[in-house]
């Protein structure tokens, strides 16, 4: 029952008060950390530190108890600190044991902690991690410290090179006599380092570059146009490109020992609209890299009385969005196990980029974890995609195989590469997870990851 509605007789209103403190308590001051804690049993070994850092917590108005501004003690561990870029890695936030204890006599009985928090990334990719704990805590004693407790999420590596993890702000929800959160946030950000990653490009990926010094001339203008990360001691064309046709402007260079190179190309085909660079006798998007855009600004006088229209089209972006970020699979029932059914949500493709080159769409899953620490395993989850492609696009979608997804992954949908390609897609999945029969009752959640590429 809500607080505002609570009623309450003068003989018991002492009681309850007393009650709601204690409850409260465990969430108000559960947060001046003390010493460092291990990095938990099964968790892989790292350089990971504690660390710690001021934290400013608001305990909820009920609590009558003002802001804590204390120290917190944390660390950071992740199940792979030498992921390649693609990969899929799981972090842990710990925030280890408390200095401060349970202000009452009154004892705080067990699993009524939520805990939810971020992890800020930094250096080669930046952003935050969402991080979350399970409801389960020890009972607390009366006047006893309060327990450590750990979250747990997933990103995936976009970029290569070290990715710093620091510990963020973070929420504890109780759930006693009433539903209550203590907001917890850094008061200096970013906190300190605690544990670094260290990503690789996938063996074979495609890092080929272009730069031109120059986006605009007019026709008989010579650009500079850059490339690295070629095939070393290698032939390249660098041509023209009017939308996926090359122009009659081109020529050919040869890379130095570090596969890069630097060409002065003429750009006189008033049609061309970016320019490109490949090895081999033709274009192909797997050894090539562009089209960078570029405008042939037509200098020639307009005859008098008359005027000259131009347009340009610009190329866009590969991009994705989604209707939702959690599925709610059917129930099963324990000793019967079974399918336990639903479906993605709806996944909205959109390449606008104007090139040759298709795309990917691929999807990585954790195990699920439920209460107790019991799990089930990533690969027991199968979908069955779906594409469908709107009308006008260049490209056609084509849905990936049903089956298991996994922790190694599994194609949802793609578009291949082509002449002209482009367009806006739809992908949908049904999704089915096979639980056995007798898995312990409990609410199970894994983390499916969708990286377009």
């Amino acid at each position: 029952m809500a607080l505002g509605t609570r009623r309450t007789r003068s003989g018991t209103a002492a009681r309850r008060r007393r009650r709601w403190t204690a409850a409260l308590g465990a969430t108000a001051l559960a947060l001046t950390a003390g010493g460092a804690l291990a990095a938990p049993a099964g968790a892989a070994t790292t350089a990971s530190v504690a660390v710690d850092f001021a934290t400013h917590c608001v305990p909820p108005p009920i609590a009558g108890i003002p802001p804590i501004d204390g120290t917190t003690t944390a660390q950071i561990t992740v199940d792979n600190a030498a992921p390649k870029v693609g990969d899929t890695v799981t972090v842990t936030y710990t925030v280890t044991k408390p200095a401060a204890s349970n202000p009452v006599d009154l004892a705080l009985p067990e699993n009524i902690m939520t805990p939810s928090g971020k992890v800020t990334l930094g250096g080669a990719q930046t952003g935050s991690v969402t991080v979350t704990g399970e409801k389960k805590n020890p009972p607390v004693p009366g006047k006893g410290a309060f327990p450590p407790f750990s979250m747990t999420g997933t990103f995936t590596v976009t970029a290569p090179g070290a990715i710093q993890l620091s510990p963020g702000d973070y929420n504890i929800h109780t759930s006693y006599i009433m539903e209550l959160d203590t907001p917890c946030t850094v008061s200096n950000p970013p906190a300190p380092v605690s544990e670094t990653v260290t990503a690789t490009a996938q063996p074979g990926a495609n890092e080929r570059a272009l730069q031109l010094d120059n986006a605009s001339g007019a026709p008989g203008v010579r650009v500079t146009v850059t490339g690295t990360k070629f095939t070393p001691l290698t032939e390249v064309t660098v041509a023209g490109r009017a939308g996926a046709a090359e122009t009659a402007d081109k020529m050919t260079v040869t890379t130095d020992s570090e596969g890069g190179f630097a060409a002065r190309l003429m750009v006189s085909d008033k049609a061309t609209t970016g320019i490109v660079a490949y090895e081999g006798a033709a274009w192909d998007a797997d050894k090539g890299a562009g089209p960078v855009a570029y405008q042939v600004i037509d200098d020639t006088p307009a005859p008098p009385g008359s005027q000259k229209i131009t347009a340009t089209v610009k190329a866009g972006t590969l991009s994705m969005t989604q209707a939702g970020d959690a599925v709610a699979l059917s129930a099963v029932e324990f000793g019967t196990g079974g399918a336990a059914t639903g479906a993605l949500r709806t996944v909205t493709v959109k390449d606008f980029r104007g090139g040759p080159a298709g795309w990917s769409l691929t999807g990585k899953v954790t195990d699920f974890t439920g209460p107790g620490g019991a799990a089930i395993g990533a690969g027991k989850l199968s979908w069955t995609p779906a594409c469908a492609t709107k009308a006008g696009s260049p490209s056609t979608c084509a849905p990936g195989t049903a089956g298991p997804v996994g922790s190694t992954g599994a194609t949802l949908a793609s578009t291949p590469n082509g002449t002209v390609t482009g367009g806006e897609f739809t992908v949908d999945a049904g999704l089915s997870l096979d639980v056995p029969a007798f898995t312990a009752p409990g609410s199970y959640a894994g983390v499916l990851t969708l990286t377009l590429s």
